[in-house]
């Protein structure tokens, strides 16, 4: 079956070739929209919406993060760190002349939109934020922290997919075996030794379980608000231990005129394909078209 993509590549400043997906390098003129996916994600992530955008007009960027999916491994650890993300992310967009786009980003993909606003506000058009913001829940880092890393593999699809929902259950209380196998393919890989393992490399668990936890996080607030004064769509899922009803409180009332949902009965983070998610991404895009 024909791919509704083209497979291409960039390199990143420190010379590592890295991975994606372009949908619908057209002429419309429309915006170009970038899907930036989560911690252990990679691409196949947003398999379903890039189509759905792509469908719309717009030619649509979704990269594999340095150590994920078929993008190349850092020797250096320390480098699976934002700031070598964001550097990633303009290398891309430079070669593809692209200055402003359109950001999607789940979780870490967010933390990356948000620096990428305090830095070079003019780059972003609009932003999604999918179950992400300024403040981050203790209960939720140590929730990723607890499973980050580990380097697991299994002998089928299923036995992955048990795995998965071993962790994640709480989060997607209403998934079925179907959504379980489908998250699986979309966060393991096949290896040449049949084993079925996740697709990144473990050493991105490295900065974060040494981080001081004790140090002061960064102050997102102000990018926030620099969002803020564009389009912005924020998005939460109902059980996110990562993103608090609080903070998504503060989050719409710093933004009044964000386009705010909330996905029922989903924790971190929501596919972005619930019809709750697609409805503001379409809205979203509807005002930067």
């Amino acid at each position: 079956m024909e791919s509704d993509y083209s497979e291409r590549s960039w390199q990143s400043p420190d010379g590592l070739e890295l991975y994606f997906r372009d949908y619908a390098d057209n002429q419309s003129g429309k915006i170009p929209v970038v899907c930036l996916h989560g911690l252990t994600r990679n691409s196949r992530d947003f398999d379903n919406l890039a189509p759905h955008i792509a469908s719309e007009g717009h030619r649509v960027i979704v990269p594999d993060m340095r150590g994920r999916g078929q993008s190349a491994y850092a020797d250096d650890s320390a480098t699976y760190a934002v700031p070598n993300y964001i550097s990633d992310v303009m290398a891309l967009l430079a070669q593809e002349g692209i200055d402003r786009f359109v950001s999607i980003g789940t979780s870490m993909g967010g933390l990356i939109t948000l620096m990428i606003a305090a830095t070079q506000p003019q780059r972003v058009a609009g932003t999604l934020l999918n179950d992400v913001g300024p403040v981050l829940e203790t209960a939720g880092l140590d929730a990723i922290k607890s499973y980050i890393g580990q380097g697991r593999s299994f002998p089928t699809w299923m036995h992955a997919a048990r795995a998965l929902e071993d962790v994640h259950g709480a989060a997607f209380p209403n998934f079925g075996t179907e959504d379980w196998i489908v998250m699986a393919k979309r966060t393991l890989t096949l290896c040449n030794n049949g084993r079925i393992a996740f697709d990144y490399d473990m050493k991105i668990a490295e900065p974060i379980l040494a981080a001081d936890e004790a140090a002061v996080p960064p102050d997102l607030w102000p990018a926030f608000d620099v969002l803020a004064e564009k389009p912005l769509a924020l998005l939460r899922g109902e059980l996110s231990q990562l993103l608090s009803e609080q903070a998504f409180a503060e989050m719409q009332r710093r933004a009044p005129q964000a386009i705010c949902a909330t996905v029922p009965g989903v924790g971190h983070a929501p596919t972005l394909d619930e019809p709750e998610a697609r409805a503001i991404i379409d809205r979203l895009l509807a005002l930067i078209a």
